[in-house]
């Protein structure tokens, strides 16, 4: 490898961990960032860099560039997914956190899955453009360069995205004490089958999402109002293999989760989301594919 190669990929190292926090905002998938990643590298060490004049707005252009055209052939997969569609979770506080930055409200809210599912409302375009303003406080002048368009079309598209998010209420004005207490309580009374104690948790009109993929037992839909989920959670403690599994605390997408094993496998990963003191919505990942990123950050 020549002096400049070298250099080359060591500039681009700098810039990776960067590059796959971009790449798994705009897709929700782990894996599929990194594989945007990699092709984005294949593109810098083809590049004359003469022709690079600022690498990082050069690589922050060609990965969004690669992450609209993936996002626009993934609306028809999405289509055709078994079940609720979840993103895949992502361990967040560990030593191999690769979703950074995070020490904002703005930024960890960015990560959560909550908000990279309602996410799947927008396009492309306007995707890219509230990830590169919100995560990353891109200027829009710099957006409308990495995205191919003006400042005031930047400024149209981060409007509309914000529109149909609706303005998501904040996940993460909870104190992390006190949600992770509130999780604490949440499985040990589901493991108890302690009917008193979840209905105490859960609010009036929570929602369970349960993403197997077609490839994991799972609900087929989203199951709605406390009654129902009560009755969702305690038929899954009941199960004979409820017994067999083992459960660790960790967090995930920035905030409070749990980390279901059988043996020493991966089971599941599921998020309980926090407001007021109350679960007011679960997401249960089981989907062994999209487990597979957090799998190998746990060392599996």
């Amino acid at each position: 490898m020549t002096t400049g190669a070298t250099e080359a990929t060591a500039e681009f190292e700098a810039h990776r961990p960067r590059l796959f926090s971009l790449a798994y905002r705009m897709l929700g998938s782990a894996s599929e960032a990194e594989d945007v990643v990699q092709d984005t590298y294949l593109r810098w060490s083809a590049a004359d860099p003469a022709a690079v004049r600022i690498p990082v707005a050069w690589l922050t252009k060609v990965m969004t560039n690669l992450c609209i055209n993936r996002l626009t052939s993934a609306r028809a997969q999405r289509e055709l997914y078994v079940g609720p569609w979840l993103p895949e979770p992502v361990l967040t506080h560990t030593a191999t956190n690769t979703l950074d930055p995070l020490e904002t409200v703005e930024q960890r809210e960015s990560v959560s899955l909550a908000l990279l599912t309602l996410m799947e409302r927008l396009t492309p375009a306007e995707r890219a453009v509230f990830v590169l303003r919100e995560a990353f406080g891109h200027t829009h002048r710099e957006i409308a360069e990495a995205v191919g368009i003006d400042e005031a079309h930047s400024r149209q598209l981060h409007r509309r995205a914000r529109e149909q998010l609706g303005h998501p209420r904040r996940h993460f004005d909870v104190d992390d004490t006190q949600h992770r207490r509130i999780v604490e309580r949440f499985f040990a009374a589901a493991l108890q089958g302690d009917l008193a104690a979840l209905e105490q948790l859960l609010s009036a009109d929570v929602i369970a999402w349960a993403d197997g993929g077609g490839r994991a037992t799972a609900a087929r839909r989203p199951i709605t109002g406390r009654e129902k989920v009560l009755r969702y959670v305690l038929g899954l403690s009941a199960r004979p293999e409820a017994a067999h599994i083992r459960f660790d605390f960790a967090e995930v997408n920035g905030t409070p989760a749990v980390t279901i094993f059988t043996g020493s496998t991966l089971l599941s990963i599921v998020v309980p989301e926090v407001r007021d003191g109350l679960i007011h919505a679960v997401r249960t990942v089981l989907n062994p594919d999209k487990l597979a990123y957090a799998g190998r950050q746990l060392g599996g």
